[in-house]
């Protein structure tokens, strides 16, 4: 999701404090970013930690679910821990944006994270312990994604706090790509995990990672932009935060932003076909594939690959975001359908590679474009009403596809991914002409 500005963040004092050990002159520029700027690259390392786990988690525990823990209805029960897993960044986005904009976003980002590695830490002391209840898996999926409600929009919100207003875009492209990294890494651990050592190694596995993110994120410096409230964080306006009195109501900041709200509803139908991929990757490895924990971590590396390289190169993909991005939901619409064709584990390895790749560009061009076109003092609000209304479809996603695989063939569902996303982009590609914002903000050839 990215480009240039109508409300750009202004640098505001306390520049040198966010990067302290940042070379000079053409050297500092031509260092990565994470490398440039230690506080940036403590956030981001941290950032990969927290969405590695929470990915990790949700990857085993769908595996330990299929081949495991429910004999009958597996589709149904691993549909309804995707759905609980993705229900809390929908529910709690008030609660989400009103902390954010209050509380110093050093705290919130650590907090969540300290309290994502209890979480996990409890259940792999219950899971060694004995017998674990499906009921007590499923709540600590619950826990860690409210954890990670909060976590993800702070920090996207607290990119400006961290760089420089030139490198917003290549801060976002970073960021974004932990997601990437996440689902790769998650992928290949965790149904891996499952399968030599159970729940409990997989919840100690990501007790560890939250627990050092939150230490990461700790150690890091954020510039002074507003003063938060006192009773958040002793730290105060040293970490950043919006006064209350800078907040608007959730559905006036959309309201304002009328093309950003209708990216936001195709990105929405779109996710109703995108998300269940999470659903049927298990389901058609073992039924269709009769492989193991080793093919799922496979499938699912090929999609975070695929996505990795599509957070770096999605910025240089010519065109307006809303014509770049329906090309890319069309080419993932062919690659989610080709495997319900064809069902080699290289093809379909190559399909989510590409899929991932589009899923990767669209998010960069797009995120970067509302770091820019949102006001700042908004961006609080929005980046969590925006996590609430593209997760909304998440749940039912799950839920409805999840379902329909105790009944349909997972190839079916592979296909009807493919054909609900082509209405999705077709309706994007019209509003290539109708986004003012976008079009404003767009750089002259997609340069960058």
């Amino acid at each position: 999701m990215s480009t240039a500005p109508a409300t750009a963040p202004a640098p505001v004092a306390g520049a040198a404090e966010a990067q302290p050990d940042a070379p000079k002159g053409t050297d500092r520029r031509r260092a990565p970013l994470v490398l440039r700027n230690r506080a940036f690259g403590a956030v981001w390392l941290g950032q990969v930690l927290t969405q590695a786990a929470v990915r990790m988690f949700q990857v085993g525990v769908s595996w330990w679910i299929v081949a495991y823990a429910v004999p009958e209805a597996r589709g149904l029960a691993s549909g309804l821990f995707m759905a609980v897993c993705t229900l809390p960044a929908v529910a709690l986005a008030p609660v989400v944006a009103g902390a954010v904009a209050r509380c110093a976003h050093r705290s919130v980002l650590r907090t969540a994270a300290a309290v994502a590695g209890v979480a996990s830490a409890a259940l792999a002391v219950w899971a060694y312990g004995g017998d674990l209840p499906l009921t007590t898996v499923y709540a600590a999926g619950l826990a860690l994604a409210t954890c990670q409600a909060f976590f993800d929009p702070c920090l996207t919100t607290s990119v400006p706090e961290l760089v420089d207003d030139a490198d917003i875009e290549s801060a976002t492209g970073f960021e974004l790509s932990t997601q990437s990294l996440a689902g790769l890494v998650g992928a290949l651990l965790g149904a891996l995990t499952v399968d030599r050592a159970g729940v409990a190694g997989l919840a100690a596995g990501c007790a560890a990672a939250y627990l050092g993110a939150a230490v990461l994120v700790a150690s890091a410096r954020f510039r002074s932009v507003a003063t938060g409230d006192a009773d958040c964080d002793a730290d105060g306006g040293a970490d950043g935060g919006a006064t209350p009195a800078e907040r608007r109501p959730l559905r006036r900041i959309l309201a304002d932003l009328p093309s950003v709200r209708r990216i936001l509803i195709c990105f929405t139908a779109a996710n109703l076909f995108t998300a269940a991929v999470f659903v049927v990757i298990p389901l058609y490895t073992r039924s269709v594939l009769f492989g193991g924990g080793g093919t799922v971590a496979l499938l699912e590396a090929s999609l975070g690959t695929g996505a990795l390289v599509g957070a770096f190169t999605g910025t240089r993909v010519p065109g307006r975001p809303t014509v770049a991005g329906a090309w890319c939901l069309t080419l993932m619409a062919l690659a989610l359908a080709l495997p319900g064709l064809f069902a080699q584990r290289p093809v379909v390895a190559g399909c989510l590679a590409v899929a991932g790749w589009c899923a990767g560009a669209v998010s960069v061009r797009f995120v970067a474009l509302f770091q820019r076109v949102v006001p700042t003092a908004d961006k609080p609000g929005f980046f969590a009403v925006m996590q609430a209304v593209l997760g909304a479809s998440l749940p039912v996603a799950s839920l409805v596809f999840g379902s329909a695989g105790d009944f349909l063939s997972p190839q079916t569902l592979c296909l009807a991914q493919g054909i609900g996303l082509l209405p999705a982009a077709c309706a994007l590609a019209l509003l290539g002409s109708r986004t003012p914002e976008a079009a404003s903000a767009e750089p002259v050839g997609g340069e960058r």
